[in-house]
């Protein structure tokens, strides 16, 4: 039989991966592989798992948020393994496997993983740290990592859009501005922002076309988002309905396609990478490491727009 490691996270999502547990771990089995079922003890641990075993299995599995699947993809990167990946969501967000076609309903994720195939996906860079699909600073990007666990898993999607409001109305502050330089595709822009991001995602915090609607997670592009500090509540409002909009265009904005960003400040800038906190640092690249990463998907695949298989 080949072997499978199903690493989960046993208290994302309200913890529903119990109630299926048996089922899933069955659909597996049925499906021909003999299974090691880890559920993560703390922070890091899916990394370290992954990252010491992955070699010893035909697919590695993992349930849980962005923030476990992070997790997993960075011990596939760490260890330099290349078994492919299988995701059964259990987050609040789910922002990765969303754009990647993956059914919510846990039992589905665990069929579409024995009935998929693999695909090559990009993986993001960052200073010596992976991202599957964002990574951000300024406005809303503390919501992810500061909302506590019990009201993500009361509230949901509501929990975040409450904090993210409260977060807005209380940093609406010059003073909490970033002042940075991002170089891009041979040009440099300094300014100072309320927001910025570099993604490689359909969703982003829950919300559609975030990132703009011609996104693809394997064309060796990312897409970056900087949003100007607006001057007064009348540029505010403006900012976030062109953002609304998704008019990208709009004066207040600068987009860019691209492989490889860099963006500096002079001072300590905060960062967010896949919801959860990603440091402090005056210095950032930013690179797209193409077709890094094998996905197991299954025929309805939104974010993948060529057909190159693993």
């Amino acid at each position: 039989m080949k072997k499978l490691l199903f690493v989960y996270n046993p208290h994302s999502g309200k913890g529903m991966i119990t109630n299926h547990l048996p089922e899933i771990i069955d659909i597996f089995t049925k499906g021909g592989y003999d299974v090691t079922a880890h559920p993560t003890q703390s922070r890091g641990d899916a990394c370290s798992t992954v990252k010491n075993n992955a070699s010893e299995y035909d697919l590695v599995v993992v349930s849980g948020g962005d923030g476990t699947t992070n997790e997993v993809i960075k011990g596939i990167m760490d260890g330099g393994h290349h078994v492919p990946v299988g995701s059964i969501p259990a987050g609040t967000m789910n922002d990765f496997a969303t754009s990647l076609g993956i059914p919510k309903y846990m039992p589905d994720a665990a069929r579409n993983i024995v009935n998929g195939k693999p695909r090559f996906v990009d993986v993001g860079a960052f200073n010596e740290q992976y991202f599957t699909y964002v990574a951000a600073f300024g406005v809303f990007t503390k919501v992810s990592y500061s909302t506590d666990q019990e009201r993500k898993n009361a509230f949901g999607i509501t929990a975040y859009l409450v904090d993210a409001v409260k977060e807005a109305i209380n940093n609406y502050d010059l003073s909490h501005s970033y002042n940075v330089t991002i170089k891009v595709g041979g040009k440099t822009v300094t300014d100072d922002f309320m927001f910025g991001m570099v993604a490689n995602s359909l969703s982003v915090g829950g919300i559609k076309e975030l990132a703009g609607n011609d996104v693809s997670m394997n064309d060796g592009l990312f897409e970056g988002i900087f949003i100007k500090n607006p001057a007064n509540l009348a540029e505010l409002t403006y900012t976030f309905n062109c953002l609304i909009k998704k008019d990208f265009n709009a004066s207040c904005f600068y987009y860019f396609k691209a492989a490889d960003f860099e963006v500096t400040s002079n001072d300590i800038v905060p960062w967010t990478v896949d919801g959860e906190f990603g440091g402090n640092d005056k210095h950032i690249s930013l690179c797209c490491m193409h077709n890094a990463l094998q996905m197991i998907v299954g025929n309805y695949v939104p974010g993948l727009k060529n057909s190159k298989k693993a």
